[in-house]
């Protein structure tokens, strides 16, 4: 764990510092935000940022955001101020940590983030197989292809991979190919030099250097541009790179994983991808089954769920309810775990009674694959459908600006925090979309960036 202390702390820096290094983590300390941006583009990277509450965290994470850097930030401040401690989670905080520290509460926020990036949840044969098989060659350095269809969990397993591997006490880092445009993944991969285009107003290191002596994931590569696959070919056999706007090559020791939800061998075929990168990337495949194929996984992930979002939200934990777990188990999930996840999610918040009930737990059951969503229809409704114990009487009871909330975020989730994909499956301008989100963020709605989504999926 690598830890960045941003600002004073009221004077309890060393106190902090000392706690977390004895729980594990690498500190850091800067004094200012500008600090904290020059020490993250710098590629001395962190998985935590602890900030001072008296410093702007909502430009922090603003900041953040625009340069698609993925760190969460929790805020720290005198006291227990329910005051300050909403505002800065208002402002896109994880967590606030009275001070003086807790060293309880400090190794618990660590713990937490830890567990969130790196704990594969299972019990079925199919997936202990698969995990046998990531433990097996992670200590190598070969360079390992994870495919699966989209909430499967791969980013899951390759940071699982990396924390089995001799280079777990370095950097890991993940870029979502899919979640950037194409004109900026150039320089997200390999950073640039100022000045070496339009709003490249400082140096600003790459992920390959970012994860040098680590690991790097290169997650659905199958969304890379040929031009770059060029690039990133030459990467991956002289093991250097060469910044945009740089004059000489840098060298970069990084191993290597990719995951994909297509089938790379058909965009082979199809002249989409090259062939000769497709085979330096797939020295090793980990094929990861979908939900409906383990299926002994569905309730164990479902209590798991349902235990941390009742945590997340301050409600009581209630268990599943047997009707409602008898129709899980007999969901196809075609999106998979993170399908799973949001079902579990939205049970949570709002189920009545004592216990996860099916009324309140929304499914797709319509037959709709994840990945090829429909037009909404907007059906008169008659007294029937007042009546129906199914899911469409949860929309003859919300507003409509409820329901459209729920089929933004939904839809977000699923193009895994890219708005550009977003707002072309909505039918709406970015523009729109963007203010929208703005809007809900502003009324305390967790909003997904981009490439965060896949994260939390195990």
């Amino acid at each position: 764990m690598r830890l960045l202390i941003v600002g004073t702390l009221e004077g309890h820096i060393s106190t902090a510092g000392k706690i977390a290094i004895s729980r594990g983590a690498k500190v850091s300390h800067v004094n200012s935000i500008e600090e904290a941006l020059a020490s993250v583009r710098s590629g001395q990277g962190a998985e935590l940022l602890l900030v001072d509450v008296k410093l702007n965290i909502g430009d922090l994470v603003t900041r953040l955001a625009s340069e698609r850097i993925n760190v969460p930030v929790v805020s720290c401040g005198i006291g227990t101020s329910a005051e300050a401690a909403v505002e800065a989670i208002r402002q896109g905080a994880r967590e606030y940590i009275p001070l003086p520290p807790d060293p309880e509460l400090i190794a618990a926020v660590l713990e937490a983030v830890a567990a969130e990036s790196n704990t594969i949840i299972h019990r079925d044969p199919a997936m202990k197989a698969v995990i046998a098989l990531a433990d097996q060659i992670a200590p190598s350095e070969a360079s390992i292809l994870i495919t699966g269809e989209s909430g499967t969990g791969k980013e899951l397993m390759a940071r699982h991979i990396h924390v089995k591997s001799n280079r777990s006490s370095k950097a890991f880092v993940a870029v979502n190919c899919a979640a950037i445009p194409e004109n900026l993944l150039e320089s997200e991969l390999f950073g640039h030099e100022k000045g070496a285009f339009t709003g490249a107003v400082a140096r600003r290191i790459g992920k390959f250097e970012e994860a040098d002596g680590g690991t790097l994931l290169l997650d659905e590569i199958s969304e890379l541009h040929p031009r770059l696959q060029a690039k990133l070919l030459r990467a991956v056999q002289e093991r250097e790179i060469d910044r945009v706007g740089g004059l000489k090559p840098i060298k970069i020791d990084v191993r290597l994983l990719a995951t994909s939800n297509r089938n790379l061998q058909d965009a082979v075929k199809n002249g989409d991808f090259r062939e000769d990168l497709y085979f330096r990337l797939n020295v090793v495949n980990i094929g990861i089954p979908a939900l409906r194929n383990r299926p002994q996984d569905i309730e164990i992930l479902a209590n798991f769920f349902a235990d941390k979002y009742a945590e997340a939200n301050g409600v009581a934990r209630k268990p599943i309810g047997q009707d409602t777990l008898n129709t899980l188990q007999r969901h196809g999930w075609p999106g998979n775990v993170r399908e799973l996840e949001n079902t579990m999610h939205r049970s949570v918040l709002l189920s009545q009674g004592t216990e996860l009930a099916m009324d309140a737990t929304i499914l797709q059951l319509s037959g709709i694959s994840v990945g090829e969503p429909a037009a909404p229809s907007f059906a008169p409704t008659t007294p029937a459908d007042s009546n129906s114990t199914n899911g469409e009487a949860d929309f003859v009871r919300r507003t409509v600006a409820e329901v459209e909330r729920d089929l933004i975020i939904d839809t977000l989730q699923h193009c895994l925090g890219n708005r550009t994909h977003a707002a072309n499956i909505l039918g709406i301008s970015i523009r729109t979309l963007r203010n929208k989100l703005k809007l809900y963020a502003e009324n305390g709605l967790a909003v997904p960036m981009p490439g965060e989504v896949e994260s939390t999926a195990p």
